[in-house]
């Protein structure tokens, strides 16, 4: 590891931690800002030091019960000012690509840390838009759900569920999902059989636009699993830390659904594609490889939220079933069913962005935004009540995480449109370099 990349572990764990976040716990109920460790390298400091056992233990600083005096011991021990201004030093040396995505990381935790000493009381107030540029390389705006509303209606009302009003709208779509909707009790098997289908479909759709290095590595070894009462709709833990006999990587995965979750069959699709092949699975599966290979820097092992890196990974996840059908519009998508499911699937995302909007750009109380996003959006009540409460009125989640569903799709989608498949699917893969959502342009043009 070179020092920027100890510079990255520092800066890294240190805010995962800081927020209460366990990389090394297997499950989505412990993890938080560090979405991946896969390196073999040892943990440092930032992650053994005992007061980070301890604000691990209480959730960090939003828990409820955490301890300001464990706090100041952590941040007197881990200086994370010093990591993140180091990896920005570091970056000014390089050249390339890795020189802005490191930039790029540094301002993503300089804004998660200020927004921690804001929760602590120990820091002024985060600006919204800074929150959002960090993570997304944009300013905030409002969704725009009329099109796709426009479209679920106009399919609906063909698939037999017509309506005349928004009311209408919004009981046809609940009357849809319950005639489609998948039993949480088989969703194990039923995973596996969608999971087997994407990824023959990114095998024969996907694989021919990427260096042949890539075919060897499975795109999809995860296992599914109902979890109850979770705060998430579902999480994607990627593990990557299981070795063959050889050394080398299985690329291992798990996936927790909430039990509680109603999902119809074609958004279980789309939730499929996006969370495990082409998606997130695939994607960090792909990385752990070229970072094995020697093609990319540490960084690429210890995978953040709330930074560019990952809005452009959730772009290609909220792609990844138009990249699995090898097509770059949903009304391409073979059959009507899977278009609606796939249209609500990006309205949720649409209402992600405006739970963040309407709270911390606004102002809205919770009630107002629930009623806004199950409304305008179209989503189901359990998912209007999360959004708008748990997910989007976290100081940090719903700031900084939930409008990068959006930017990220639209980008993605955006250059799906305008580049060649076989230079923007290796640009956006990782072939290129580690590359996020502001550092594309430059990778693709390179």
């Amino acid at each position: 590891m070179d020092q920027a990349g100890k510079y990255v572990a520092d800066a890294v764990l240190g805010i995962d931690t800081l927020w209460g976040g366990d990389v090394m716990c297997s499950s989505g109920t412990g993890r938080f800002i560090a979405d991946s460790w896969f390196s073999d390298e040892p943990l440092p400091i930032a992650y053994t030091h005992p007061a980070a056992v301890r604000l691990r233990e209480c959730g960090g600083v939003s828990g409820k019960s955490v301890d300001p005096e464990t706090v100041d011991e952590y941040l007197r021990a881990v200086n994370l000012p010093q990591a993140i201004d180091g990896l920005r030093a570091e970056a000014e040396r390089m050249s390339g690509l890795r020189r802005p995505y490191l930039t790029g990381l540094a301002d993503s935790l300089e804004t998660m840390g200020d927004l921690a000493m804001e929760v602590l009381g120990k820091g002024d107030p985060v600006p919204y838009a800074r929150c959002v540029e960090a993570s997304t390389s944009k300013p905030p705006e409002p969704s725009q759900p009329e099109r796709k509303r426009e479209r679920v209606a106009e399919l609906l009302g063909c698939a037999g569920y017509s309506s005349a009003s928004a009311g209408e709208l919004l009981q046809a779509v609940d009357a849809w999902r319950r005639d489609r909707v998948i039993p949480m009790a088989s969703v194990r098997s039923l995973g596996a059989a969608v999971i087997a289908h994407f990824d023959s479909l990114s095998a024969k759709n996907l694989l021919p636009y990427l260096p042949p290095e890539l075919a060897r590595v499975p795109r999809a070894n995860i296992d599914f699993l109902p979890i109850r009462d979770a705060w998430f709709s579902g999480s994607m833990n990627y593990i990557g830390r299981a070795r063959n006999a050889d050394g080398t990587p299985q690329y291992e995965a798990g996936y927790e659904i909430n039990a509680s979750l109603q999902i119809s069959y074609p958004e279980f699709e789309q939730l499929v594609s996006h969370e495990v092949v082409p998606g997130h699975v695939t994607t960090f599966a792909y990385l752990q490889d070229l970072y094995v290979r020697g093609m990319t820097g540490f960084e690429a092992t210890v995978l953040t939220m709330n930074t560019r890196a990952a809005t452009l990974f959730e772009g290609i996840a909220n792609n990844a079933i138009l990249i699995a059908h090898d097509v770059t519009e949903v009304d391409q998508l073979p059959d009507e069913d899977m278009q609606i499911g796939v249209l609500l699937a990006l309205l949720q995302d649409d209402a992600k962005n405006q739970s963040s909007y309407m709270t911390w750009g606004e102002g809205r109380a919770q009630a107002e935004v629930a009623a806004t996003l199950r409304r305008d959006f179209l989503v189901t009540e359990e998912r209007a009540d999360k959004l708008s409460g748990a997910w989007g009125r976290h100081p940090l989640l719903g700031r900084m995480y939930l409008p990068a569903y959006r930017a990220g799709t639209e980008r993605v989608a955006e250059l799906r449109r305008t580049y060649p498949p076989d230079l923007v699917l290796s640009t956006i893969y990782g072939c290129k370099g580690l590359v996020d959502i502001q550092t594309l342009d430059e990778a693709l043009m390179g």
